[in-house]
């Protein structure tokens, strides 16, 4: 692909998807799940790893936990596509396709959905597969280390695994953008807010609300 060059569209755009990229740990899933309440719009987060398993013809079952292998950048680039926004790992443990091949897959689910409107996508290299749509308000969510780290603990892991998973995860994030689409990790130009999460969720979704609102014109 490409190297990127995109900038948001301006004012009196009316926006039917939002693409939420994230730093690991910053909270984007319940973000937006509160946003998709919000909305009333569909959120696509591990429902998206089962559509693109389900049109890659990967039987959900066989994509499954496992222990981190470095050693391996076809393993890698399967583990950082189809993880969600709290899984540890994950690999498909017998593949008929390539990275590249559910790279493409993806990319077709991604545009099917944003032709269907009113969704809310997490991650999965969604505000590069939908960066020339018009239509599409990206938000990039981040955090500082400490908050990432309590909210990882909260969700039962250890002080150590959360810490090797704030390490790690955003690591690999960037070299699939890289390998991808030759472009840094995050690409702020892609994005129309970037929000540092430790302001609170309620915030955070009153901030992207209310900024959809200003660019499309309307009272907020």
């Amino acid at each position: 692909m490409d190297t990127i060059e995109f900038s948001p569209a301006g004012a009196s755009t009316m926006y039917r998807i939002i693409t939420v990229e994230r730093e690991y740990g910053s909270g984007a899933a319940a973000i937006a799940g509160q946003l998709a309440a919000r909305l009333g719009w569909k959120l696509w987060d591990r429902e998206l790893t089962a559509e693109i398993a389900r049109m890659a013809n990967v039987s959900p079952s066989a994509v499954s936990f496992c222990e981190e292998r470095v050693d391996s950048t076809f393993q890698r680039l399967v583990k950082v596509f189809w993880r969600g926004s709290y899984e540890r790992s994950m690999q498909v443990e017998h593949l008929t396709f390539d990275p590249d091949r559910m790279v493409k897959v993806g990319e077709q689910v991604m545009h099917t959905i944003a032709e269907q409107g009113k969704s809310i996508i997490v991650g999965r290299g969604a505000p590069y597969f939908l960066r020339e749509r018009s239509d599409t308000f990206h938000v990039f969510l981040y955090a500082p280390r400490a908050e990432k780290l309590r909210r990882i603990q909260k969700l039962g892991k250890s002080l150590g695994d959360a810490e090797d998973l704030v390490d790690t995860v955003d690591r690999e994030r960037s070299l699939f953008i890289k390998h991808y689409f030759h472009a840094d990790w995050p690409t702020r130009s892609l994005y129309h807010l970037m929000i540092n999460t430790a302001i609170g969720d309620e915030n955070v979704v009153s901030v992207i609300l209310h900024s959809m609102g200003m660019l499309e014109g309307r009272p907020v």
